[in-house]
């Protein structure tokens, strides 16, 4: 069994400090869900985003930093594996961890929820940025990652840089310096889509256009950010093809990336490793790549 000696945030800030745009009234309940032993694993119905920051000891940090998108299908997010735990590990390395808890998409809570967990991903990037001297941060090395649905989401991030979804007067870099992609969801085309959270991200009759933009693999670019993927070939949630087909668009634009695939292990499959063992070949990467110098 997989046990973490767990921290807890120093501070859980809202993600927004005023209206949250794309917002519309709502009666909406937040549910925390529990797991078999009654412990904390994550949330539903979110409708108002935070930013949950933890900071290593400031003689061991190395100024690089990492967002934290949980994933769930876009129906719920698994906040404490794949965000409590995850955090945990980077602070033992000197890395800042923000695990974001994304507003789910819902159309009784936002004007377009396609947007909506895009909006927030953008937010948090914006202030990791804006907050970079005082959380001891190098701004040149704020990166992303994501878990499945949150994979897709931090792809979406890492795609859609160019267009703010937020207020941005002034005018901080939306672009995520890396991106570190679990399992992830990338495509909504019919024959990659995790139909679950096609269906609640973009609802159950999207247009071709819609599809489209949302299939990241679809929109990389010369300037996508360097990336790392992992998943198993036995993938019975997701198609291990989202991660091949995202690896071969970065290829093709000659960003750089590495993917680790497993022959089994199933969707979730990290979950049921210690975090310090399956984010080794992870961190060996960060090295590399001068993000854990």
């Amino acid at each position: 069994m997989n046990v973490e000696n767990n921290l807890s945030a120093q501070q859980i800030i809202p993600l927004y400090t005023g209206a949250i745009p794309n917002s519309v009234n709502y009666k909406m309940k937040e549910i925390t869900y529990l797991d078999k032993e009654g412990r904390m694993e994550g949330y539903r119905n979110i409708s108002k985003p935070t930013l949950a920051v933890y900071l290593p000891d400031k003689k061991n940090s190395i100024g690089s930093a990492v967002i934290i998108c949980p994933g769930g299908g876009y129906y719920a997010e698994t906040y404490q594996k794949e965000g409590i735990n995850i955090a945990n590990a980077f602070i033992k390395h000197g890395v800042a961890a923000f695990i974001l808890k994304y507003r789910l998409p819902s159309d009784s809570i936002m004007k377009d929820k396609s947007i909506g967990p895009l909006q927030d991903a953008q937010q948090a990037i914006k202030l990791v940025r804006q907050h970079a001297a005082e959380w001891n941060i190098d701004t040149a090395k704020v990166g992303i990652m994501g878990f499945s649905a949150g994979g897709h989401l931090a792809s979406t991030a890492g795609t859609h840089f160019d267009s703010s979804f937020i207020s941005n007067k002034e005018h901080i870099n939306l672009r995520p310096d890396f991106m570190i992609l679990v399992y992830p969801v990338i495509s909504m085309t019919h024959q990659l889509a995790h139909m679950g959270s096609r269906d609640n991200l973009l609802g159950t009759n999207p247009s071709i256009e819609k599809i489209n933009f949302f299939s990241n693999e679809l929109q990389v670019t010369d300037k996508t950010p360097p990336t790392w993927i992992t998943q198993t070939g036995d993938d019975k949630v997701v198609d291990v093809d989202n991660s091949i087909v995202f690896y071969e668009a970065l290829r093709h634009h000659n960003v750089p990336a590495e993917m680790h695939l497993y022959p089994k292990g199933d969707h979730g499959f990290v979950l049921n490793l210690p975090t310090e063992e399956w984010m080794q070949p992870l961190f060996e990467w960060m090295k590399k790549n001068s993000w854990m110098k």
